[in-house]
């Protein structure tokens, strides 16, 4: 708390927040890496002590005596299918193949993060719980996920944490020069306290020149420190691993407030912690209009009732999901909402970040490919060849990839768990999956019918000079071979005579057979028109004397 008041009903007394941005991966440069793949290429420049992120050992990968209850619990939440890939099999380990979907990184010099909301606003300083960096087969997409915790907080504090920490670059800024909707200041500290990096929001005219110069957002000073020695690939900074920006600036969020009385919140409070709008001053974010079906599309109410079969200490957990955000509001003085091994907090850092990971892993990855089509496509020229065959390369790899992350990364439902399972369907709805989906594979399929036809209007029109070419040649050979018939009784000549006239014949030959390919195809209308029995013999001398006629534009 900035100031020594006694706290009331909306007091959070403790507030974890997690922060999500999905962010594309772009293929490697350079020879030493382009074959790795980029997991490999973090961890040799960790080996190297050039990167502060190091490969996590998890519980289900490490000791035994390491592994919980609350391991357990999140293990046996999830279907089969998604158990695979999130922790792979005993049989094949976690290796390349046949184990865990996805590689996990983590940092350790980040200890804390002091920010300061408004410039006359108390700094408040945030726990650093962990940094990880994760990374998918298959997918060009990695994921920086960030936990921070804070105790004895007030409501709006909270709300302004939600609102504005979790922001890539600044939305704009207002007459004075001060950024809006993000942190006046951000500092990463390391243990003693030090910082090790700081935003820039407030250097405007460095972010609008970025803009005018590279068609593309600055990302902010300390978010490009985190994820170092990934670098931005529309900055100038040299790396072998480079990202850009997948989605929206603001990152998914997740929030866990343990309050003094839920009770005690107003539906504003909620309508602000729900749909992240930051706080306010007694007033809705918007109308009553817009937000008329708010408990019906963001409120999960199984646990707010103070009624039911559902035990006393969790009657008063309230879950918010938008989509973009999963908040889930509880009694900071229940042992089971507080519980770090089997009540709601446990819950919301183990199965519920995994199903929120899992929906925003699904979206991202569809907007990848998404934009590899687009890619494909504007770099397409049908005039070289060279940019042809490029394209289709691109083409099929994208729809190979398409088919690998539909069979390994695509749940329609992940758990039976009615809770998990109605917050993940909550969320795939809220973000569109299913429409997403059914789009980007429309023109994956798109892309590759065209490379079909493409494929099958090349080789008709191969067949098609083949025939011209085998039919006046025809003509040629019946003549010459009737039975056996030379028109030069040149069979006892000298060898030298022989290979003279073999040479000429092969000259003529073969000019004539290019002659016949480079007009293969007005020969091809010829014959049509002259196998048409309904037109005039004028018609069909016509369609002869076209094959050399000046092709008209």
């Amino acid at each position: 708390m900035t100031e020594t008041t006694a706290p009331t009903g909306t007091h959070v007394h403790h507030m974890r927040q997690v922060l999500l941005w999905p962010l594309r991966l772009m293929p490697a440069t350079g020879a030493d890496h382009t074959h790795q793949r980029p997991w490999e290429v973090l961890r040799a420049l960790g080996d190297a002590g050039g990167s502060p992120w190091r490969e996590v050992v998890d519980e289900f990968n490490g000791d035994a005596a390491n592994f919980h209850e609350r391991h357990y619990n999140e293990f046996v939440t999830f279907l089969p299918y998604v158990q695979r890939f999130l922790y792979g099999e005993a049989r094949t380990g976690r290796g390349e193949t046949g184990g865990a979907g996805m590689r996990v990184f983590r940092r350790h010099d980040v200890a804390q993060v002091r920010v300061t909301a408004h410039a006359d606003a108390v700094p408040v300083t945030l726990s650093i719980v962990h940094t990880d960096l994760y990374f998918f087969f298959d997918v060009d997409v990695v994921m920086l996920n960030v936990e921070v915790s804070a105790d004895d907080l007030e409501l709006a504090e909270a709300q302004d944490l939600l609102y504005r920490f979790g922001r890539g670059y600044p939305a704009g800024w207002d007459g004075e020069g001060k950024a809006l909707h993000c942190m006046h200041s951000v500092e990463w500290l390391d243990a003693q306290g030090q910082v090790l990096s700081r935003s820039d929001a407030q250097q405007r005219d460095t972010f609008l020149a970025h803009v005018c110069e590279k068609r593309a957002p600055r990302i902010a000073a300390h978010w490009q420190f985190m994820l170092e020695p990934l670098v931005y690939d529309l900055g100038d900074e040299p790396g072998a691993l480079r990202y850009r920006q997948i989605e929206y600036y603001r990152m998914p969020v997740m929030a866990y407030l343990a309050v003094q009385d839920p009770r005690a919140l107003s539906r504003e409070d909620f309508i602000r912690l729900g749909l992240v709008t930051g706080q306010g001053r007694g007033a809705l974010p918007y109308s009553e209009q817009h937000l008329n079906d708010f408990e019906r599309q963001v409120c999960y109410d199984r646990f707010w009732g103070g009624s039911g079969a559902a035990p006393a200490a969790i009657n008063d957990t309230r879950y918010l999901c938008s989509g973009l955000s999963l908040i889930v509001v509880g009694a900071a003085g229940s042992d089971f909402f507080c519980c770090r091994d089997r009540g709601v907090l446990a819950q919301f850092r183990h199965q519920h970040f995994l199903l929120f990971l899992i929906a925003h892993l699904q979206k991202s990855s569809l907007l990848m490919f998404s934009d590899r089509l687009a890619e494909a496509l504007n770099c397409l020229n049908v005039v070289d060849a060279n940019s042809v065959r490029r394209f289709k390369r691109r083409i099929r790899s994208s729809f190979e990839g398409f088919l690998r992350f539909t069979h390994r990364y695509w749940f329609k439902d992940i758990s039976e768990q009615t809770l998990v399972r109605a917050l993940y369907q909550m969320c795939a709805t809220q973000l569109g999956l299913e429409r997403l989906h059914a789009e980007v594979k429309v023109r994956v399929e798109d892309m590759n019918g065209y490379l079909e036809a493409d494929s099958l209007r090349r080789q008709a029109n191969t067949v098609v000079r083949l025939t011209v070419v085998t039919i006046f040649g025809l003509i040629g050979t019946v003549t010459t071979g009737f039975l056996g018939m030379n028109l030069l009784a040149e069979a006892d000549a000298p060898m030298s005579r022989r290979l003279w006239i073999f040479g000429v014949v092969f000259v003529v030959t073969t000019v004539l057979t290019a002659y016949t390919m480079i007009k293969s195809k007005r020969l091809s209308d010829f014959l049509d028109v002259l196998s048409d029995e309904r037109l005039p013999f004028w018609t069909k001398m016509k369609a002869l004397v076209g094959v050399w006629r000046a092709e008209q534009s």
